[in-house]
């Protein structure tokens, strides 16, 4: 009754998450080399063998410049939006593509991969809900603002990826141009350290054990600072950080007893719209 999950790198210089159960796994995002993937898997006793599909967030470089290699070495079916994939022009062939629709769940032998939309300036960008040995584990990142469909699946998980990517004081006085710091507060950008805090704080569910705060500006933001804040409202959730220069360690998230049957949470009656922008400008 367990699931496996790991973050390989997380920031702007690459994402990569791991989601498994012991027989299959999946990778959501793969933006660092084949072969600093599979390096980092293997110093945490994980293997591409056990990796059976690629799942895509959106077309930034930063999520997708290990998918050809991957995908192409590994023979790696690649589950991605036709939006994301030609925005993206990702170089793999068309038999690998595999495309998902929101709120319609993928199986992945015992894994189950749903989707739902979010705010970032991607083309068609999205979050995802793994379950598994009924433990639900939550990848939100790269979100311009805590949405109600973000609150929704929030509240399932018993462990999550969640951005905290920037401290508002270290962005308002940092070197960013003015146009670049209102992009990425501007709702279709990431998530503050309070922002973050405040779905933690407000919606997580009483079985959460493990959250690991992702996608942490490397010009913005502070992991001490991030770790501080967060540990000071923790209970019996772990915080883990997630690291843009190396790979966290393999955590063990079980399903509690009173939560044997959490299913996934179902489509919401009221849409998110999102208006697509198409940018590439990685500076966050």
């Amino acid at each position: 009754m367990s699931l496996y999950i790991a973050s390989l790198n997380s920031g702007s210089n690459g994402n990569c998450y791991y989601v498994g159960n012991g027989q299959e796994a999946i990778l959501v995002d793969a933006g660092i080399s084949c072969r600093e993937t599979e390096r980092r898997m293997a110093r945490i006793g994980l293997s591409m063998q056990t990796v059976k599909a690629i799942f895509v967030s959106h077309e930034h470089t930063d999520h997708i410049s290990g998918i050809p290699v991957l995908a192409k070495k590994y023979s790696l079916p690649v589950y991605i939006t036709d939006a994301t994939l030609y925005h993206g022009n990702i170089d793999i062939k068309r038999d690998q593509v595999i495309t998902f629709k929101p709120y319609e769940p993928v199986t992945i032998g015992e894994l189950a991969i749903q989707a739902f939309p979010k705010f970032h300036d991607a083309a068609e960008p999205h979050s995802f809900i793994v379950n598994g040995n009924n433990v639900n584990i939550g990848i939100f990142t790269d979100i311009g603002s805590p949405c109600d469909h973000l609150v929704l699946h929030f509240k399932h998980c018993h462990a999550a990826f969640l951005e905290a990517n920037y401290d508002e004081d270290m962005l308002e006085n940092g070197s960013y141009p003015r146009h670049l710091k209102n992009r990425i507060r501007g709702g279709h950008g990431h998530l503050s350290n309070k922002q973050a805090l405040e779905v933690f704080t407000k919606h997580r569910p009483s079985y959460m054990s493990h959250l690991f705060l992702a996608h942490l500006s490397r010009d913005n933001n502070s992991p001490q600072l991030v770790q501080q804040l967060f540990d000071e409202h923790a209970g019996n959730t772990q915080i883990i950080i997630a690291s843009r220069f190396e790979e966290t360690a393999v955590y063990h998230v079980q399903a509690t007893h009173d939560k044997e049957h959490i299913s996934l949470p179902q489509k919401s009656d009221s849409p998110l719209r999102i208006k697509p922008s198409y940018t590439q400008l990685r500076l966050w």
